[in-house]
């Protein structure tokens, strides 16, 4: 089961994949693939967008005759990735306090 992704979710994941090695737009898609089922026309754009808030850098790399753009993650990106990090495991958290309060919730009711 997938859930939807939201812009945000969607930054930190992307960030994650390329913080773990560069990575070109078709390998990110393929990943995202096991989370999500974010179609290649929703990815260029938040690529684009991470590159214009330097969170990326961009670079082409010959590949069996073609160039394949890749993207890198700058230092200001892998610090913008922590504080979404951290945010997200907050808010997991959270969510968790929500669902053990709603199950422990639900065995009082059935005594």
């Amino acid at each position: 089961m997938t859930f939807p992704l939201n812009p945000v979710l969607m930054e930190l994941l992307i960030l994650a994949l390329i913080c773990q090695k560069d990575s070109y737009g078709y390998q990110i898609s393929q990943q995202m693939k096991r989370v999500s089922n974010l179609k290649d026309s929703s990815l260029y754009p938040v690529l684009r967008r991470l590159a214009d808030s330097h969170y990326v850098d961009i670079y082409d790399q010959q590949f069996q005759g073609r160039n394949r753009k890749y993207y890198r993650i700058t230092e200001i990106g892998k610090q913008q990735k922590e504080f979404l990090e951290k945010e997200w495991k907050a808010y997991i958290h959270a969510v968790g306090e929500i669902l053990e309060t709603g199950s422990q919730a639900g065995k009082g009711e059935d005594e």
